[in-house]
């Protein structure tokens, strides 16, 4: 059995930023084990286990594949011959696909400190790009908002990104799927709510309305936007980077 620290936090921690929490993917375990480790489930599509003291995730490494439409159309597999690579792979951008092996289950301490890194994340976060993982990335529209949200996290500091063009291809297909009306107000709320509270909240709107996403997720917002470009202006004021 081993156990990574994935994602966030790993991220945050090359770009220098703070962060407190922190999930985990467990490669070679079972269910049961997890179990009689005192862990407690609480995932019901795919097993993600609290830990019984600090109440962090940990999940099963697992993969998924698209069988229909819609958030739940996902078949997921989680065994304990699924690698860490292949569970980085479902994973939705380069820099939130890295991971740190720690000590165990009841010792977090990173082993080495080595940053395992499969697919680019370093690179793109040393050039400042927002890149899908595989073509996966398509599989589940929310990941739309997502790139949109951390386009918006990091506008105002010193880590601006831009969108890879192979990204913004994907996103096109997407928008021309309509895949984006399958989503909930729910799922498109948390997204949304999330990236409200940011430093630049204009920033995830004009990102999606950059993309072609907003006229399907916010119809009405994005009518309202394009409606003239003094408007959008007024709106926007001061905002000039582009998603390239």
């Amino acid at each position: 059995m081993q156990v990574y620290i994935v994602g966030g936090a790993v991220r945050d921690q090359l770009l220098g930023r703070p962060f407190t929490d922190k999930d985990f993917v467990v490669v070679g375990a079972t269910p049961e084990q997890m179990l009689q480790a005192g862990f407690i489930q609480v995932g019901s599509d795919f097993p993600v286990f609290l830990h019984p003291i600090t109440k962090a995730e940990y999940a099963l490494a697992r993969t998924e594949r698209k069988s229909g439409k819609g958030y739940k159309g996902f078949e997921v597999y989680a065994a304990p011959d699924v690698t860490l690579k292949e569970d980085l792979q479902r994973r939705d951008l380069t820099i939130n696909a890295m991971a740190i092996e720690v000590q165990g289950l009841m010792d977090d301490t990173p082993i080495n400190g080595e940053v395992i890194d499969y697919y680019g994340g370093i690179q793109d976060i040393e050039n400042k790009v927002l890149r899908h993982v595989s073509d996966a990335f398509s599989e589940d529209p929310l990941r739309v908002l997502r790139i949109a949200r951390f386009f918006g996290r990091f506008y105002n500091t010193d880590h601006r990104f831009s969108i890879a063009k192979e990204t913004k291809a994907l996103i096109t297909n997407i928008n021309q799927s309509h895949e984006l009306q399958h989503l909930t107000a729910e799922r498109v709320w948390q997204e949304t709510s999330r990236a409200l509270r940011q430093s630049a909240p204009q920033a995830y709107i004009e990102c999606l309305l950059q993309l072609g996403s907003l006229t399907q997720i916010m119809p009405s917002l994005a009518q309202a936007l394009s409606s003239s470009q003094s408007n959008k202006d007024r709106v926007f004021q001061g905002y000039k980077q582009p998603l390239h």
